[in-house]
């Protein structure tokens, strides 16, 4: 069993018994001592704590102080964020080792060198100091960012001394080139590699050209770079000369710089101006490429420019004869040309029946028919049609074609095929108020009046009728060749039937009917034989003292037949009793009282006449009186009978 040992501070403790321990072997168990206990070391006041290198040193402090001062004279004084320059002192394959004559080396990445693949020991590097003292107090430098200062610094420098400088296009990007000048990429965009429009980046790539810096991006550190602008300033003294010499009718050889929809742009030498679309043909083109192709050389025409010559109009076309001018003389009215269609609008159609010659055919002159249509329901661009000449200008440059021309005139014999009284079948093209617009053939219209439409039916609109595009038979009612219009009838088709409803619908005949429709004004009703009758508001009045209503079937008294306004007025019986009554009784007072005015009257004049009469009239005057007393008994008598 292990002792244990119990140390404090200045009083010793005895040693613990020894326990015996029954064992096997005859050896006596061993006895240890107790260990004094461990003192705390005191360091002593008058240590020399230099004394271990006194022995060395030789040097007395002011010797030692102006050593130091001659070494520190030896290197050199940097700063942080500075580029200097320094010398390689060692390579590996990893990393170069570069003196600046600091009190350390610094070691730099070998791929920062990789733009000097033949560097050795002893060639010079600018480097820029990242650190002086790293984390394992080491110097930090770096030669990429030196490059980079140095390069920027560079650029600066050219862009505000418009200096030239050269550059290698390392790739295509969208839109331009990437270029690397001074070490640093800058982009070149397309618009300024050339003064003419480059449609193949990819022949500059890998090749070193002359740039110009044109603009900087301080905050971004963004290059742009432009070829362009060297090329536009050693032809801008090229491009003054030739301004100078332009005048309008001067014809000049240029290349086709560029194409567009609405015309071409021509490389006049340092000069461009613009032939527009109208003036590359005599005759119409969808598009200037199929007149010219890019790079092709042409010669064209200088028709107009501004006052500062910027802007030059030229023209191609106007290098050939104009086609009017070459048109065949013997060329007149009349004579029938073919041509093909260019151009369709709603008006009409042109024809050009030779290059740069062109006539309108009016869509009147299309076909015969009256319909209003549209030009293109007959031709489309690219059509080859046959026309006559209607009329020719040449000095207008005017000309007017027709089709229908050479189509035989359907009203020429109009009267021969479609004589008075005669039977067609038509088809519905058009409605108006007044009735319907049919076509008996291509070019033959007639109108059916609404009137004609039906003896029985009263038609407010045609469509009630029919409908447009349906068929429709007509008898022919009038022939206007002349004026080219026919006047047809459907109802003329059947036997007037009024002629029969005549001895029907007698005044004063009892015809049972259905009140189909009301107004304020009286009743539409239904009669045998597909007939309508108005029966007045006032005659509405039924047997029970209400009101005809819409749907009632009743017993009408026949009051008006009119055969040429196809008209019947119509009551209801009760109605004419009563009315009728009152307007007989009323009739015979009215004689009555007109008979006893007249006898009064006479005999007032008779006395009248006895007055002035002499003595010898007395005797006739007499025997006149004798008679009116004898009427004027009668009348008394007939007076109550009338009552």
């Amino acid at each position: 069993m292990e002792e244990k040992e119990n140390i404090i501070n200045e009083t010793p403790v005895e040693a613990a018994p020894v326990v015996e321990t029954p064992v096997e072997t005859a050896e006596k168990p061993v006895q240890r001592k107790p260990k004094a206990p461990k003192q705390k070391p005191v360091p002593a006041e008058d240590f020399d704590w230099t004394s271990s290198h006194k022995k060395f040193d030789n040097y007395t402090a002011d010797e030692r102080a102006k050593l130091e001062e001659r070494y520190a004279g030896t290197m050199s004084q940097v700063a942080d964020h500075e580029v200097i320059e320094g010398t390689v002192v060692a390579i590996t394959p990893r990393e170069v080792v570069v003196n600046i004559g600091y009190k350390s080396d610094g070691v730099i990445p070998v791929t920062e060198f990789r733009t000097n693949p033949n560097l050795k020991v002893g060639d010079k590097a600018e480097v820029y100091v990242e650190n002086q003292e790293g984390p394992n107090g080491q110097l930090i430098l770096s030669h990429k960012k030196a490059l980079l200062l140095k390069s920027w610094d560079r650029v600066n420098e050219a862009y505000e001394k418009g200096e030239i400088i050269n550059g290698y296009v390392k790739s295509r990007t969208k839109g331009g080139l990437i270029v690397e000048v001074f070490g640093i990429e800058a982009f070149l965009p397309g618009s300024q590699i050339d003064v003419k429009p480059i449609r193949d980046y990819d022949v500059f790539v890998d090749s070193v050209m002359e740039f110009k810096v044109v603009k900087i991006n301080q905050e971004f550190k963004n290059v742009v770079v432009s070829h362009k602008a060297l090329i536009e300033d050693e032809l801008e003294a090229q491009k003054a000369e030739i301004i100078s010499k332009l005048e309008k009718g001067q014809v000049l050889e240029g290349v086709v710089k560029n194409i567009t929809s609405y015309g071409v742009f021509i490389d006049l030498g340092g000069v461009d101006g613009l032939i527009h679309i109208t003036d590359l043909s005599w005759g119409r083109i969808s598009h200037p490429e199929e007149v010219v192709t890019l790079d092709e050389k042409i010669k064209v025409v200088i028709l107009d420019f501004d006052d500062n010559k910027k802007r030059i109009a030229l023209g191609l076309k106007q290098l050939t004869p104009h086609p009017w001018d070459a048109l065949d003389a013997n060329l007149k009215v009349g004579d029938t040309v073919k041509g093909k269609v260019v151009v369709v609008a709603d008006y009409g159609a042109f024809v050009e029946i030779a290059p740069g010659v062109e006539g309108l055919i009016h869509v009147s002159e299309m076909s015969w028919s009256q319909h209003l249509r549209s030009a293109q329901d007959f031709l489309k661009v690219g059509d080859e049609v046959e026309a006559k000449i209607l009329t020719l200008d040449r000095e207008e440059r005017k000309m007017s074609l027709g089709m229908k021309q050479l189509m035989p005139d359907p009203w020429a014999s109009i009267a021969e095929r479609y004589p008075v009284g005669s039977k067609h079948t038509a088809t519905v093209r058009n409605f108006t108020n007044f009735g319907i617009f049919v076509e008996l053939e291509e070019g033959v219209d007639g109108l059916i009046h609404i009137s004609d439409l039906s003896w029985s039916k009263k038609i407010k609109h045609p469509a009630e009728f029919t409908k447009v595009g349906e068929t429709i038979e007509v008898v022919v009612l009038d022939v206007d060749q002349e004026n080219r219009r026919l006047s047809l009838g459907h109802k003329q088709l059947e036997e007037n039937p009024w002629d029969v409803f005549e001895t029907v619908f007698t005044v004063g005949s009892m015809q049972q009917g259905t009140v189909i429709s009301a107004t304020d004004k009286g009743a539409v009703v239904s009669l045998p034989y597909g007939v309508e009758g108005f029966c007045p508001s006032r005659y509405m009045k039924k047997e029970d003292g209400t009101a005809a209503k819409v749907d009632d079937v009743l017993d009408f008294k026949v009051l008006e037949f009119n055969k040429e306004n196809k008209k019947i007025i119509l009551a209801l019986p009760k109605v004419v009793e009563e009315k009728e009554a009152p307007a007989a009784k009323s009739a015979e007072e009215n004689e009555a009282e007109k008979a006893a005015k007249q006898t009064k009257r006479t005999v007032k004049q008779i006395n009248d006449n006895i007055e002035h009469s002499t003595l010898g009239d007395l005797e006739v005057l007499a025997g006149l009186k004798e008679n009116l007393e004898k009427q004027e008994k009668a009348a008394a008598k007939d007076e109550p009978k009338a009552e």
